[in-house]
C-alpha cells in the first residue's frame, strides 16, 4: 500500500506542487544530541502531520528495535502522511521497514546507496556495476512491500554526472516513484543544484517520477539550495524542522516552506502546509529535545518577528509591512490584547493556547490550566511565554517513575556552613524517600540528593537556565545533559524558582534512564 494511483497523478501533473518530505524523526533526531523516546516522537509526528507535511520519514526501522517499534507506533496512529523508513539496499533493513511501515494507511520506503567514488572506494568498495545491482535488487525487494518507493543516491552531489545518470535511469526502470539526490555532506551551491536537476529533468523516464532534494548545511546553503533544485525541477524537499540534522544540520523545512509561500511570485510553487503550526512544532522539538530555538533563528526564533530599534518600531506601527514580509500569525505567532493572570478561566487559557499553535484535550487543559492558576498566584501576568513553557512541561513532562515532592535549599553562610539541599521524591511502587545533602552549591547539593535516592550516579555535562518570560517573577527554563558510562541523555525542567526548574530536568534525566532500562529489560525477555 502506498500512493493511491489519484495520488500519484496528481502529484505528477501539478507541476507548481512542492512535495514536504519531513526528517525530522530520522536525519534529525539521529544527531548527536537529538535523540527521542518512542512517545516523544509520536508526539512530533502527530505534530508534523497537523502542520500538513505530505510524507514523515519515521526512523531507520533496522537501526534498533527502539526505532522499529517507534516506527510502528507512528504508522499505527497516523493516517493522513505517508509513513516513510530508511534503509539501505540490504535485504535486512529493507525488510524491516517493509514490517515497521506496514500498519500506515499511506507508506513508504526509502531505500539508498552511496554512488560518489570517495564512497566507492573506501566505504563501499565496490564497482560502478556493482552499486548499480545493489540499487535495482533493493527498490525491486522494497517494491514487494509497497508500490511507493523512494531511491537516493547517497553523495549524488559528488558523484559523476554521467554516472549518476545511469544510477537514476536504472532506478527509474526498476519502479522506484521518487528519486532523491542529497548534497549529503553539504558541498554544492545553488547555480551548480539548479544546473544538475535541469540536466536529470531530462533524463529517460525522469517526467514519470518525483525528483527529490536532500541539502546539507556544512556551508551554510542548505535552504538555499533547497530552493535552488525547485527551479531546476525538484518537486520534493527534504528537510527537518529547526534545521536540525547531522553535523550542522539539514535544510530547515520551516524556511523553505516560508519561502516558497512568501516568494510564491518568484518560484512559482505552492505546499500544502498549514503555516500556523509552524511555529508549535519548533516549540515542542526544542523543548523534547533540550535544544533552543538561537533567537535570531529564522521564522522561529524569539527575534524573528521582534522590533526594538525606535526606527523600526515607527514603521511598523505605521505599516507592519515596512520591516514585515510574513506576518508572525502566519507561523503561529500570535499578539494577543487579553492578558492572562488570576482571574483568567479556561476559556481565556484555551483560546490562547491554541493561538500559539496549541490544541488541547479536556485532561490536558484542565491539568495546565492547575498549574497556570499557580503561577498566576506567584505572578501578577502570565505571558506567552509562560504559558508556552508550562503546556510543553504538561506535553513532555517526566513520565515516573519518580515523581518531586518536594525541594528546600539554603544557600550557605559566611560561618562555613555549606549549601545544603533536602529533597523528597516518590516512586510509582508507592515508596517515599528523602536525602539531604551538602555541596558547593544548592543546585549541586539537590543533583547529588536526588542521585542518591534514586542510586543513579550521573556525570553531568552541562546545566543552563534561561528565562523564558519577562519581569522579576519570570520562568526559568532549566536543561541538563549528563552521560552515562554510554549514553547522553538530556532532560529538561520549568519553574519560577530556578533551583526547581534543575532538580526537575535532572529527575527528567533519571526517569528517562529508568524508562529505557524497563524497554530493554522486555526486549531481552522477548529473545
Amino acid at each position: 500500500m502506498g500512493m493511491s494511483a489519484i495520488e500519484r497523478h496528481d502529484r505528477m501533473t501539478d507541476k507548481n506542487r512542492i512535495i514536504i518530505f519531513d526528517t525530522t524523526l530520522r536525519d534529525g533526531e539521529q544527531a548527536p544530541g537529538f535523540s527521542m523516546t518512542a512517545g516523544q516522537k509520536l508526539r512530533m509526528a502527530e505534530k508534523i502531520a497537523a502542520m500538513g507535511a505530505d510524507i514523515i520519514e519515521a526512523g531507520f526501522a533496522a537501526a534498533s528495535p527502539g526505532d522499529f517499534d517507534a516506527i510502528k507506533g507512528i504508522a499505527q496512529a497516523i493516517d493522513n502522511a505517508t509513513i516513510c523508513s530508511l534503509s539501505r539496499c540490504n535485504d535486512g533493513d529493507i525488510h524491516a521497514s517493509g514490517k515497521a511501515i506496514a500498519p500506515a494507511k499511506k507508506q513508504r520506503i526509502h531505500t539508498f546507496i552511496a554512488t560518489s567514488p570517495l564512497h566507492r572506494e573506501y566505504k563501499l568498495k565496490m564497482s560502478k556495476n556493482e552499486i548499480i545491482d545493489r540499487a535495482i535488487a533493493g527498490i525491486t525487494l522494497a517494491l514487494e512491500y509497497t508500490d511507493d518507493v523512494e531511491f537516493s543516491a547517497e553523495d549524488a552531489i559528488r558523484t559523476e554526472r554521467d554516472y549518476l545518470a545511469q544510477v537514476v535511469e536504472a532506478a527509474i526502470e526498476t519502479g522506484a516513484t521518487t528519486i532523491n539526490i542529497p548534497d549529503t555532506v553539504g558541498y554544492t551551491t545553488p547555480e551548480e543544484i539548479q544546473d544538475l536537476f535541469e540536466f536529470l529533468s531530462g533524463l529517460k523516464g525522469a517526467k514519470d517520477i518525483i525528483l527529490s532534494t536532500h541539502c546539507h548545511n556544512d556551508l551554510g546553503l542548505a535552504v538555499a539550495n533547497s530552493l535552488a533544485a525547485v527551479r531546476g525541477g525538484a518537486r520534493q524537499i527534504e528537510g527537518a524542522l529547526n534545521g536540525i540534522g547531522e553535523r550542522a544540520g539539514n535544510s530547515a523545512i520551516e524556511e523553505v516552506i516560508m519561502a516558497l509561500k512568501t516568494r510564491e511570485d518568484f518560484f512559482g510553487a505552492q505546499t500544502r502546509i498549514n503555516t500556523e503550526h509552524i511555529y508549535g512544532a519548533s516549540k515542542l522539538l526544542a523543548t523534547i529535545t533540550g535544544n533552543p530555538v538561537p533567537r535570531n533563528k529564522a521564522i522561529v526564533g524569539k527575534n524573528a518577528f521582534a522590533h526594538e530599534s525606535g526606527i523600526h518600531q515607527h514603521g511598523v506601527l505605521a505599516n507592519r509591512e515596512t520591516y514585515e514580509i510574513m506576518r508572525p500569525e502566519s507561523v503561529g505567532v500570535t499578539e494577543d490584547n487579553i492578558i492572562l493572570g488570576k482571574h483568567s478561566g479556561r476559556a481565556a487559557l484555551k483560546s490562547r493556547a491554541e493561538k500559539l499553535g496549541f490544541n488541547l484535550a479536556d485532561n490536558q487543559l484542565q491539568s495546565v490550566f492547575v498549574e497556570f492558576k499557580k503561577l498566576a498566584d506567584e505572578k501578577r501576568e502570565v505571558f506567552d511565554s509562560d504559558l508556552e513553557a508550562l503546556i510543553m512541561g504538561e506535553a513532555v513532562g517526566s513520565q515516573g517513575p519518580w515523581t518531586l515532592e518536594s525541594l528546600y535549599v539554603s544557600a550557605g553562610s559566611d560561618d562555613g556552613r555549606r549549601p545544603e539541599a533536602n529533597v523528597k521524591l516518590s516512586h510509582e511502587d508507592g515508596r517515599v524517600q528523602s536525602a539531604v545533602t551538602e555541596a558547593a552549591g544548592p543546585v549541586n547539593a539537590a543533583f547529588i540528593a536526588i542521585s542518591e535516592i534514586t542510586n543513579c550516579p550521573l556525570h553531568l555535562e552541562s546545566f543552563t537556565v534561561q528565562s523564558v518570560s519577562e519581569g522579576k517573577d519570570a520562568m526559568a527554563e532549566a536543561t541538563v545533559r549528563v552521560t552515562t558510562e554510554f549514553e547522553t541523555y538530556q532532560g529538561f525542567g520549568t519553574s519560577t524558582d530556578t533551583v526547581l526548574a534543575g532538580a526537575k530536568a535532572y529527575l527528567d534525566v533519571i526517569n528517562r534512564i529508568a524508562r529505557r532500562a524497563v524497554r530493554q529489560k522486555a526486549i531481552a525477555a522477548q529473545h
